[in-house]
């Protein structure tokens, strides 16, 4: 099994205690809100949030996915950092074993700079295309802008 890793860094002017309460602790209420075209629900299938607990995402009917399974792997409050690990769905398709992701919210200035980091953990001996994980890196990326967007227009939100 061959494992493919992406890094991405990117800042915003919002502070690292919002992003992270809004896009790890209570993603599973603001997201199906701000996206409700894309997300009809996020629950917990296990657990209550915390370390081992599973999030399950779903999707309206008619897309691509039916839904997604997380498992959080590490949740780091204090210094606002989570592992996950997707473990079950249709993004796995047949070429995933896993994919797994670590985001850190860090101060800079006024706002924060987010390292997110992703490990594509193939099967066997298959190549991944480009594209695909690429797909996957935009949506997020989308969904966090729109966060990032809602966040700077509410200050008091999560404040």
């Amino acid at each position: 099994m061959g494992v493919t890793t992406f890094t991405k860094e990117f800042t915003t002017t919002v502070a690292p205690s919002r992003m992270f309460k809004a896009l790890i602790l209570d993603s599973h209420n603001l997201i199906p809100k701000l996206l409700p075209q894309s997300i009809k629900s996020i629950e917990y299938v296990q657990g209550d949030g915390g370390v081992g607990s599973i999030k399950q995402t779903n999707f309206p009917e008619g897309g691509h996915m039916k839904c997604l399974k997380h498992k959080i792997d590490s949740l780091d409050v204090e210094n606002y950092e989570c592992k996950y690990t997707l473990i079950e769905g249709d993004a796995l398709g047949g070429k995933l074993e896993s994919l797994s992701y670590e985001v850190k919210f860090e101060a800079i200035g006024d706002g924060s700079k987010v390292t997110s980091t992703s490990y594509y953990h193939a099967k066997g001996e298959i190549e991944l295309n480009e594209e695909e994980m690429n797909a996957g890196k935009d949506k997020a990326m989308g969904m966090f802008k729109v966060v990032e967007e809602y966040l700077l227009a509410n200050p008091d939100v999560y404040a």
